[in-house]
């Protein structure tokens, strides 16, 4: 009994110690395991109120910095208008004349007038019609375009469906200037242009030009630049003392000068005759075409002569420009 008893009493306190121990050991654990907790905690919600507080900034500064975005409504309307203030400064409207009352005005007051831009019902409209009819006539380019290609043009203006752009010079026509061609001069020379739509180009062409005293220049309604601001200023002041014809049709503008006795001469690369070898001395007109594509086919067959400009380097072709003033220094020097 008494071992037994020794033997559960030490069995129990063998127990007990393990089960104070692991109480002990549990116990402890426990309320480590509740400080770290707690300091962990503790330590968090520094971080959270900490990273609270930061978020807060820069919620603010992001709000801060974002709140252009929310400016009032007022300013958009003077932003566009800067915008659009921006764009016509980029390109030069100082020649453009647009709105129903301000276009007859200038239509009606006969001024130069290079090119017109309007809508179908605007150039069927009764006011406008005839006048319009008669610009055509007279070789002013008329463009019929739908109303927002002439609010892209205009960039945004109220342009009321019209809209046209004022010539630098005046012109005349094809008969005027075969009379005044032949006025004083027996064998005047007369510049025809063929697809030049580069402005700075047409006004290279007009200063050579005048410089080698010719009497005329015939620009083309279509494929070819008109007497623009930028025409004028290349030409340095020759658009003056030349006159200008704009005609409808080159080709049957070539067949009215042959039959008041000029002779039709071409600039082509590929001309079997050398402009150095060229010793007519007569009425002429000159036709120089585009430097890429040069005289059209059509244009070439009503040519009498195909003169050549003959090139000793490696480069194939000249600026319409450049062979321009060539070719008028050997044709005016013989």
């Amino acid at each position: 009994m008494k071992n037994s008893s020794n033997k559960f009493s030490g069995k129990n306190n063998k127990e007990y110690k393990k089960n104070s121990d692991f109480g002990y050991y549990s116990k402890n654990t426990n309320r480590s395991d509740k400080t770290d907790r707690f300091l962990n905690n503790s330590a968090k919600n520094k971080n959270i109120k900490n990273l609270n507080k930061k978020d807060r900034n820069n919620t603010f500064s992001s709000l801060k910095r974002r709140q252009p975005i929310f400016k009032s409504n007022k300013e958009f309307p003077n932003k566009n208008a800067e915008i659009h203030q921006e764009f016509t400064n980029k390109r030069n409207f100082d020649d453009w004349i647009w709105g129903k009352h301000s276009v007859y005005e200038a239509l009606s007051s006969e001024r130069a007038i290079n090119r017109i831009w309007c809508t179908s019902e605007i150039f069927s409209s009764d006011k406008f019609y005839l006048l319009l009819k008669d610009f055509k006539s007279k070789g002013v380019l008329i463009e019929e375009v739908s109303w927002n290609r002439l609010s892209q043009l205009t960039y945004g203006a109220s342009h009321q469906g019209i809209a046209l752009q004022l010539a630098c010079s005046e012109t005349i026509s094809l008969e005027q200037l075969i009379d005044l061609s032949k006025h004083n001069c027996a064998n005047p020379i007369i510049i025809a242009l063929d697809g030049i739509t580069d402005p700075h180009n047409v006004g290279a062409i007009i200063r050579s030009a005048e410089a080698f005293d010719c009497k005329g220049i015939i620009i083309p309604q279509r494929r070819s630049a008109g007497l623009t601001g930028t025409v004028a200023k290349v030409a340095a002041g020759a658009l003056e003392h030349l006159q200008v014809s704009r005609v409808v049709n080159l080709n049957r503008a070539l067949e009215e000068l042959k039959k008041n006795g000029f002779l039709v001469v071409g600039l082509s690369g590929d001309g079997q005759l050398s402009i150095s070898n060229f010793l007519e001395k007569v009425p002429m007109v000159v036709i120089i075409g585009s430097e890429d594509k040069g005289i059209s086919l059509l244009t070439q067959k009503k040519c009498d002569y195909l003169l050549s400009i003959p090139l000793k380097g490696k480069t194939s072709s000249l600026n319409a420009s450049v062979a321009a003033a060539i070719s008028l220094f050997h044709l005016t020097s013989k």
